[in-house]
């Protein structure tokens, strides 16, 4: 097996650097990919940086995932030398307990392996990520990637793209629903485009009025600032669903005073800090439920992949070349960035062969 090249952070002061390692030898059922495209994504910040206290160094950091086919396993039936594929947020799991029984790999009970961070279940060697030149991977974690799309814009698809898709889809947002999408960055530019092609009327709610237009490009049918009391009063107990991707601690109270009946408000932003408890009688007297959501299951994922290549849907990117890595992290921090950054790996290779 050759080297593959990456970046990775030795510690979490350091910037992240040219790192080399040598991948695990193809197991029977592994396919072997020359990544092409890789998503930044807040947690490979955060990971790369150890905020979540949980790092091994060195990390290599990236779960968004396009590449194609170069090696396969002897046992390997899935995938063909050249074929086009994708990579997320898990290389394996358990494979036994019920919510992987169930294609739930995502809430395996045993704990699922992280594409980068986690600890192969064979032989315990941590995994690295996409930020590098090339990965083996268990076929079964593996997705097929639609060839109509732009690869760069696919990659997000493998975490925002899923993360938005899968609490959509558990909720059944269809046409004649109401939704509400909480934020538009780089989850939320997924979710009004994945809401809006499902058939829902899609509002979206921003503090900055500088986005209602982006919104509206991207597929909302209404923008409500979400500072703008008077606006908020105006969607009071009329959504079906409302799915909130704002990684920053915030009140949920008057999100979910907008919630019919019987509706649904459902987070997949990460805050640093726990948001303020929500008032209980804001819950009861209307039986609204708030809930969470984590990516999705391989098969749900490859659905994703399928419904995103019918509609054309892929998320809006700035490509960058691997060696920007640490000026696009400190870039994501300020929300400078419409909407996901994602490194072309061509520039790691040419930077390597120098």
């Amino acid at each position: 097996m050759n080297i593959t090249h990456a970046y990775a952070a030795q510690d979490a002061k350091t910037k992240l650097a040219p790192f080399d390692y040598k991948p695990r030898e193809l197991r029977a059922h592994d396919v072997q990919i020359d990544v092409l495209y890789c998503g930044v994504c807040h947690s490979d910040l955060h990971q790369a940086r150890n905020e979540w206290k949980n790092t091994i160094f060195p990390v290599v950091p990236g779960h968004e995932i396009v590449g194609r086919v170069t090696a396969v396993g002897a046992h390997t039936h899935k995938y063909q030398v050249g074929d086009l594929v994708g990579v997320g947020c898990m290389v394996d799991s358990c494979r036994s307990c019920p919510s992987c029984q169930e294609g739930l790999e995502q809430y395996c009970e045993n704990g699922f392996v992280g594409t980068y961070n986690g600890e192969d279940r064979e032989t315990g060697a941590v995994t690295y990520g996409g930020y590098s030149t090339s990965m083996v991977v268990d076929e079964s974690f593996v997705l097929r990637v639609p060839e109509n799309l732009d690869l760069a814009g696919v990659a997000p698809l493998l975490c925002a793209g899923i993360t938005t898709y899968s609490p959509l889809r558990h909720w059944n947002v269809g046409p004649g629903k109401k939704v509400g999408i909480v934020g538009l960055g780089g989850l939320g530019h997924m979710g009004v485009k994945i809401a809006h092609a499902m058939g829902a009327h899609v509002v979206l709610f921003t503090t900055s009025p500088s986005k209602i237009e982006d919104g509206k490009r991207l597929g909302a049918d209404e923008v409500v600032i979400s500072k703008d009391a008077d606006q908020m009063a105006q969607h009071t107990n009329s959504f079906d669903f409302i799915l909130n991707t704002v990684a920053a601690q915030h009140d949920l109270n008057p999100f979910i005073a907008l919630l019919k009946r019987d509706g649904n408000m459902t987070l997949v932003g990460a805050p640093e800090h726990d948001h303020p408890a929500p008032q209980v009688f804001n819950l009861i007297l209307k039986r609204r439920s708030i809930a969470g959501s984590l990516i999705g299951g391989i098969a749900e994922t490859q659905e994703m992949l399928d419904f995103c290549g019918e509609h054309g849907i892929t998320s809006d990117i700035e490509l960058i070349a691997m060696n920007q890595i640490n000026e696009a992290y400190e870039r994501m921090l300020k929300s400078d960035v419409k909407y996901r950054f994602v490194i072309d790996i061509n520039t790691l290779r040419e930077e390597s062969a120098a």
